[in-house]
Order: C-alpha cells, then structure tokens, then sequence
C-alpha cells in the first residue's frame, strides 16, 4: 500500500466517522463498490432508508416518498465519498486515487456506510482538478446515474448534494481539525472543484467573516428533505431565507 495515502486517510479519519476509509484486511461481510451501480441494491437500500425514518418520525410511507429518501440517501452516501479525499488533501496535500475497484462497503441500517480500501495511489496533480476526475468523475458519478434513473430525480437536485457534501466537509474540517491553514485549502479545493464540471453552478463558498478561516457552501438547489412533513431546510438549501442563513452562520462563529 502506499504508505503516504494510508496515512493521510488515517489523518482524515480522526475528524469522525464520515472522514473514515478503513484499510480492507477482515474480508468478512464486505461488499465490493460496483455493487452500489445494481439498481436493486440501491432500491433495497433506498427501502430500509425509508423504513427507518418512518420509525424515527411516526409518520406513515405515505408521507416519506422514496424519491426524496433517495436523494437524502445519496446526500449522505456522497459525503461518505467525498470526505475523507477532501480531508486527507487538506490535511496533509496527498490526494487519495479513489478507484471503485478498490473499494468496499457494508450496508447498514442507520449512521455512516462503513468503507474500506485495498491499497490505493496517490493523484501526482492538484487536488482540484484530481478530485474532480477521480472522485467526482470516475467514483460518484456511475453511482448518481443510479439514483436519477432509478428514482427519477434530476441530475441538478443531486449534483447539488455533492456540493452540499463537500461544503459540509470544508466545514467540518474548519471546525474540528484545529488548524486554520487545512481549513483554508479545504475551501480552495472545494472552490475549485465547483468551477468546473459537473459541479459548476451548483454552488459557491461564502466567507461571512474575512478574518476567520470559516467558509460555508450555499447551493443553488435542494435536496428535497423538505418535503418530508417537519423536515424543514438544511442551512446550505436555496429554501433558507438570507437572514436565517447568516444567523446561522454566526452562530457557528461564536461558538
């Protein structure tokens, strides 16, 4: 394996569990990435989704469409993706070859789908442009295709959601990783990555505060949580009004 991307996903995955890819050495119970492109394997996974919400919330199935589960599923599904290759880059400038053939996952019914690796390279461009074709491009992209066909929602609402999980992991970075500069190329990449396609036009990065190293996403779309009843907006939804927005925003610089 190499060493240095082994360590630098050991670095991300100190932030918590949705910056974790565990290295692939128990065989047992994982299945391998490509199985996440079957149309039946994300159905039943979109299906026990829905199931736990409805536990969760009382309400009835009738009120949790599996459209808009399957893109909160993707939403989630995205961060666990994407993050830990943003982290390791800010963290440490080492970009994580993200090949779907060396990937793992577990299903589970409720928190973070577990991920593991078999050895992985590293990208020898810049992180941008090197997520964006292999992050982006080569693994998050068959999997939305999965999701649009198979539950009819558009592409915009769920490139959208890449760029929502990207910008929560900038955050998240900023916040816990206690290093103001990983905070600073975190936002630069995720920038850079929302200027080119296909995650151009989905969002942008706002820095309420020119002093703080504290960027937040704001997408130009939304993942239809909303729809379900007493789901409300996310803070980065086009939905929230500008004045909510903001206080949120200080409220998370004050903190």
């Amino acid at each position: 394996m190499n060493g240095a991307v082994r360590s630098a996903l050991e670095a991300a995955a100190r932030l918590g569990p949705y910056f974790t890819w565990q290295p692939h050495e128990n065989r047992t119970g994982w299945r391998p990435m490509a199985d996440l492109l079957d149309p039946q394997v994300m159905a039943e996974r979109v299906t026990a989704g829905q199931q736990v919400l409805i536990r969760m919330s009382g309400l009835s199935g009738d009120d949790i469409s599996d459209r808009v589960v399957a893109s909160t599923m993707f939403l989630g599904l995205a961060a666990r993706l994407v993050s830990p290759l943003l982290a390791a880059a800010a963290l440490t400038g080492v970009v994580p070859v993200a090949d779907p053939a060396r990937l793992w996952w577990q299903p589970v019914d409720g928190g973070p789908m577990p991920i593991a690796y078999d050895p992985l390279d590293a990208a020898a461009g810049d992180a941008a442009p090197e997520l964006t074709r292999t992050a982006i491009n080569g693994l998050v992209a068959p999997v939305l295709e999965v999701f649009r066909s198979r539950f009819v929602v558009s592409r915009q609402v769920l490139w959208g959601n890449v760029a929502s999980a990207l910008g929560g992991a900038a955050g998240m970075i900023a916040d816990h990783a206690g290093d103001p500069a990983a905070a600073g190329r975190a936002a630069t990449i995720v920038d850079g990555m929302l200027t080119a396609a296909p995650l151009m036009g989905t969002a942008a990065l706002h820095r309420p505060d020119p002093g703080r190293a504290r960027w937040f996403l704001v997408r130009r779309n939304c993942c239809l949580y909303y729809r379900i009843p007493g789901g409300g907006t996310c803070g980065d939804c086009v939905l929230t009004p500008d004045h909510v927005r903001r206080q949120q925003w200080q409220a998370v610089l004050n903190r």
